[in-house]
Protein backbone atom coordinates (compact mmCIF):
# COMPACT_ATOMS: atom_id res chain seq x y z
CA UNK A 1 0.00 0.00 0.00
CA UNK A 2 1.49 3.06 -1.07
CA UNK A 3 1.83 5.94 1.39
CA UNK A 4 0.15 9.53 1.07
CA UNK A 5 2.84 12.04 -0.16
CA UNK A 6 4.63 10.11 -2.49
CA UNK A 7 6.15 10.93 -6.13
CA UNK A 8 3.86 9.74 -8.68
CA UNK A 9 3.95 6.29 -9.73
CA UNK A 10 6.03 4.80 -6.68
CA UNK A 11 4.78 3.39 -3.59
CA UNK A 12 6.69 2.51 -0.30
CA UNK A 13 6.75 -0.45 1.77
CA UNK A 14 4.24 -0.51 4.82
CA UNK A 15 6.89 -0.43 6.94
CA UNK A 16 8.65 1.80 5.63
CA UNK A 17 8.13 5.88 6.91
CA UNK A 18 9.32 9.18 6.37
CA UNK A 19 11.01 11.27 9.58
CA UNK A 20 8.85 13.82 11.73
CA UNK A 21 9.44 16.04 13.67
CA UNK A 22 6.61 16.43 16.69
CA UNK A 23 6.34 19.06 19.45
CA UNK A 24 4.89 19.40 22.60
CA UNK A 25 1.67 21.69 22.55
CA UNK A 26 2.11 22.99 25.45
CA UNK A 27 5.56 25.47 25.61
CA UNK A 28 6.82 25.46 29.31
CA UNK A 29 5.71 29.19 30.91
CA UNK A 30 2.54 29.60 29.01
CA UNK A 31 -0.82 29.32 30.86
CA UNK A 32 -3.49 26.95 28.17
CA UNK A 33 -6.51 26.21 29.20
CA UNK A 34 -6.83 22.21 29.57
CA UNK A 35 -10.82 21.97 30.20
CA UNK A 36 -13.44 24.05 30.58
CA UNK A 37 -17.15 23.73 31.84
CA UNK A 38 -20.52 25.69 33.02
CA UNK A 39 -18.78 25.97 36.36
CA UNK A 40 -15.02 26.70 35.63
CA UNK A 41 -11.39 25.97 34.25
CA UNK A 42 -8.34 24.20 34.69
CA UNK A 43 -5.17 25.93 33.82
CA UNK A 44 -2.30 24.23 34.35
CA UNK A 45 -3.66 21.51 36.10
CA UNK A 46 -5.68 23.86 38.41
CA UNK A 47 -9.63 24.33 38.45
CA UNK A 48 -10.69 27.30 38.73
CA UNK A 49 -14.57 27.86 39.50
CA UNK A 50 -14.58 31.42 39.85
CA UNK A 51 -13.92 34.29 37.62
CA UNK A 52 -10.41 34.01 36.11
CA UNK A 53 -7.84 36.18 34.72
CA UNK A 54 -5.93 33.88 32.29
CA UNK A 55 -3.30 35.57 30.73
CA UNK A 56 -0.14 34.26 28.11
CA UNK A 57 2.61 33.86 30.76
CA UNK A 58 2.63 34.63 34.46
CA UNK A 59 0.25 33.79 37.13
CA UNK A 60 -3.58 32.88 36.70
CA UNK A 61 -5.32 35.48 38.47
CA UNK A 62 -9.25 35.23 40.38
CA UNK A 63 -10.65 37.93 38.97
CA UNK A 64 -12.88 39.81 41.70
CA UNK A 65 -16.89 39.91 39.64
CA UNK A 66 -19.59 37.97 40.54
CA UNK A 67 -22.12 38.82 37.44
CA UNK A 68 -22.19 40.87 34.51
CA UNK A 69 -24.15 43.74 35.66
CA UNK A 70 -21.27 44.09 38.45
CA UNK A 71 -18.76 45.05 36.01
CA UNK A 72 -17.11 48.18 36.28
CA UNK A 73 -14.34 50.40 34.40
CA UNK A 74 -11.75 48.92 37.10
CA UNK A 75 -12.40 45.43 36.01
CA UNK A 76 -10.95 46.74 32.80
CA UNK A 77 -8.21 48.81 33.73
CA UNK A 78 -6.75 45.84 35.60
CA UNK A 79 -6.28 44.16 32.19
CA UNK A 80 -5.13 46.54 30.54
CA UNK A 81 -2.25 47.02 33.51
CA UNK A 82 -1.56 43.34 32.28
CA UNK A 83 -0.41 45.01 28.88
CA UNK A 84 -1.31 42.12 26.72
CA UNK A 85 -1.70 42.35 22.90
CA UNK A 86 -5.82 41.15 23.09
CA UNK A 87 -8.10 40.31 25.73
CA UNK A 88 -10.28 37.70 24.78
CA UNK A 89 -13.68 38.71 27.66
CA UNK A 90 -16.09 35.35 28.01
CA UNK A 91 -18.95 37.06 28.85
CA UNK A 92 -20.62 34.08 30.49
CA UNK A 93 -22.66 30.79 29.76
CA UNK A 94 -24.24 33.23 26.43
CA UNK A 95 -23.09 36.18 24.42
CA UNK A 96 -23.36 39.94 26.41
CA UNK A 97 -21.33 43.21 25.27
CA UNK A 98 -20.33 45.86 28.42
CA UNK A 99 -21.15 49.36 28.01
CA UNK A 100 -18.16 50.79 25.57
CA UNK A 101 -17.38 53.23 28.25
CA UNK A 102 -16.52 50.19 30.69
CA UNK A 103 -13.55 49.42 27.76
CA UNK A 104 -12.10 52.77 28.10
CA UNK A 105 -8.71 51.17 29.38
CA UNK A 106 -8.33 48.80 26.61
CA UNK A 107 -9.46 51.41 24.20
CA UNK A 108 -6.96 54.32 25.54
CA UNK A 109 -3.49 51.70 25.06
CA UNK A 110 -4.79 50.55 21.67
CA UNK A 111 -5.35 46.78 23.29
CA UNK A 112 -8.16 44.72 21.31
CA UNK A 113 -10.74 42.94 22.73
CA UNK A 114 -13.27 40.32 21.54
CA UNK A 115 -16.49 39.26 23.47
CA UNK A 116 -18.26 36.14 22.80
CA UNK A 117 -19.20 33.27 25.62
CA UNK A 118 -16.80 31.95 28.27
CA UNK A 119 -16.66 28.38 26.13
CA UNK A 120 -15.91 30.14 22.83
CA UNK A 121 -13.58 32.27 24.62
CA UNK A 122 -11.49 29.05 26.44
CA UNK A 123 -11.26 27.99 22.59
CA UNK A 124 -9.97 31.16 21.11
CA UNK A 125 -7.96 32.09 23.64
CA UNK A 126 -5.68 28.40 22.95
CA UNK A 127 -5.76 28.74 19.69
CA UNK A 128 -4.21 32.28 19.51
CA UNK A 129 -2.17 31.35 22.59
CA UNK A 130 -0.39 28.49 19.95
CA UNK A 131 0.23 30.98 17.43
CA UNK A 132 2.33 32.97 19.97
CA UNK A 133 0.25 35.94 20.52
CA UNK A 134 -0.19 37.67 23.88
CA UNK A 135 -3.16 36.99 24.74
CA UNK A 136 -5.10 37.58 28.20
CA UNK A 137 -8.80 35.48 28.67
CA UNK A 138 -11.16 37.18 31.23
CA UNK A 139 -13.36 34.72 31.87
CA UNK A 140 -16.94 35.39 33.75
CA UNK A 141 -18.17 32.53 35.66
CA UNK A 142 -21.20 33.89 37.60
CA UNK A 143 -21.92 30.32 39.79
CA UNK A 144 -20.47 26.93 39.95
CA UNK A 145 -23.61 25.42 39.32
CA UNK A 146 -21.93 22.44 37.48
CA UNK A 147 -19.58 20.42 39.17
CA UNK A 148 -17.92 19.07 36.33
CA UNK A 149 -14.87 21.00 33.82
CA UNK A 150 -14.98 19.56 31.01
CA UNK A 151 -12.58 19.18 27.59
Amino acid sequence: MPLEGGAPGQSAQPDTYAPMKLQADRIEGQNAIARHGPGGVIVNGTEHRRSVLVPWRGAVLDWPVAEFGALTEAHFAALAEMKPELVIFGSGSRIRFVRPALLRPLMERRIGIETMDTAAACRTYNVLLAEGRSVLAALLFETATSPDVRG
